[in-house]
């Protein structure tokens, strides 16, 4: 497929054209399939573990305006390590109570954790109450379609400054004990592509747990992304699915991307000493806490091709129509996120570029690239180490995308500094024809591997590992990704 952020004419030449649609709510016309607790009920509308969506949303509005001002009336203070494991809860009961508001949904319970700990960490990014209850409560929450391969629900609030996510229990707990290694990151280095987290909590509906994270928005619903990509390194069945493909914004993957931005995308020099210094920075610490298969987010925004684009209804997604309101919270953005190590002189021009980080490809077109870490809740505990034990016996082990966490983030960091991201040399941005040029890609296979100096095979140790039960969770040295 050579369609390509690139190549738009050449799309339209091959007879295949990559849709480029802006992040679209959820409508409920739209065919959905069961995906892990996430279904369509038969009127059509979302639900997720048997509760509708919109009884989700009305159920986390509520809890959130509650907890919210609850906490107010408590007095700021220093954070304890024992306020990492407070949970509080409260019962929404339809009727209403002395506490609670009446509603029209069903009655549920309402848990907040760890709510003097997420407090400091809004403030750290700067979100006041307020604008936190104004961000998430004061409009309806947008559902997104995109759902990850686990299911999962996703909202963006009205005012596109924060995404809630559903997330499964395991995820929940391994972020609760994350917090107080988070907290000491955060105060040393706020500046991070990690996520921010600002709350977590859970709704009791109908005899379930639905655990959620609000999160930063890392896609701006009103900047029209022409593609976007999710990328880990790892070359192991990392190509989209054609149902995948079909989607109006599809999620591409490491194939997609050695195929079709062959030649990588290029930073000034400060821009790009920043971003691979906080992507090292970063991996450092996942590495810490045992995280892998994570994976770096990146949309883009061609900002030429919009230019060319026609008038119509989409026009307001284009960046040169209607400049989208500057997010509340502080090193939201990822321009914000590296900025504190770059643009110091830099060669490029360092206006408002709406969060995005300014870029070119090998044509020299602008682009404007969204990028965040996600999906860091993954710890390599005993079942990664089995799942990358037995594709390393059909596949190599270094393709796959499990692998231990030491070896994930190195090859991560390798991929996103050597291939995805490379350094504007010192010349005209705009002189395509002297950027360097990279092999093509119809080498590259799908089972190939991206050369690592340190690690050699290590099939036949794994199936040694495997016959001695014993020693293996000691013993696997293999990775998985």
């Amino acid at each position: 497929m050579k369609a390509n952020i690139l190549q738009y004419e050449g799309e339209e030449a091959s007879g295949i054209k990559r849709p480029m649609a802006p992040e679209v709510p959820c409508s409920s016309g739209m065919p959905i399939k069961k995906i892990g607790h996430r279904s369509v009920d038969s009127s059509g509308e979302t639900t997720y573990k048997k509760t509708t969506s919109s009884a989700l949303k009305g159920a986390i509005q509520l809890g959130i305006t509650h907890t919210v001002g609850s906490l107010s009336t408590k007095p700021e203070r220093d954070v304890l390590m024992q306020d990492f494991y407070v949970v509080e809860s409260i019962f929404f009961p339809s009727e209403g109570s002395n506490l609670t508001p009446a509603h029209h949904y069903n009655d549920f319970r309402f848990k907040t954790y760890a709510p003097v700990a997420f407090r400091y960490f809004r403030e750290l990014f700067g979100i006041r109450p307020d604008d936190y209850l104004y961000s998430l409560c004061s409009e309806p929450l947008i559902e997104l379609c995109s759902s990850g391969a686990s299911g999962s629900l996703f909202y963006v609030s009205s005012d596109d400054e924060f995404i809630i996510k559903t997330v499964q229990h395991k995820e929940a707990e391994f972020l609760q004990k994350l917090l107080p290694g988070y907290y000491m990151n955060l105060n040393q280095n706020p500046r991070t592509l990690l996520p921010k987290f600002y709350g977590l909590y859970c709704v009791q509906a109908g005899g379930k747990n639905i655990r959620i994270v609000v999160m930063n928005n890392l896609l701006p619903r009103s900047v029209k992304m022409h593609i976007k990509y999710d990328l880990k390194g790892s070359t192991y069945k990392r190509r989209a699915s054609q149902k995948e493909r079909e989607k109006p914004l599809p999620t591409f993957k490491d194939l997609d991307f050695l195929q079709d931005i062959s030649d990588g995308l290029f930073l000034d020099a400060d821009m790009y000493n920043a971003l691979c210094k906080t992507l090292q920075r970063d991996c450092l610490v996942l590495q810490s806490f045992k995280i892998m298969d994570y994976s770096l987010l990146m949309s883009i925004h061609n900002i030429d091709y919009a230019q060319r684009e026609p008038l119509g209804n989409e026009a307001q997604h284009s960046v040169d129509t209607r400049r989208p309101a500057p997010q509340k919270a502080l090193y939201s953005t990822a321009m914000e996120s590296i900025q504190g190590e770059a643009r110091r002189g830099g060669t490029m021009e360092t206006d408002d570029y709406m969060g995005g980080i300014p870029a070119r490809n090998s044509k020299g077109e602008r682009l404007l690239l969204y990028i965040g870490i996600i999906d860091i809740l993954q710890s390599y505990r005993f079942i990664k180490k089995l799942e990358h034990s037995w594709k390393a016996l059909v596949h190599d082990g270094d393709t796959v995308s499990v692998h231990r966490p030491g070896f994930y983030a190195e090859r991560f960091q390798r991929f996103m500094c050597n291939t995805v991201f490379k350094k504007i040399p010192c010349v005209h941005f705009g002189r395509p024809d002297v950027l360097p040029q990279t092999p093509p890609l119809e080498k590259i296979s799908e089972v190939s591997t991206i050369p690592d100096p340190y690690l050699s095979p290590v099939v036949g140790e794994t199936l040694q590992m495997l016959t001695t039960s014993s020693t293996l969770l000691e013993k696997l040295e293999v990775e998985d990704s």
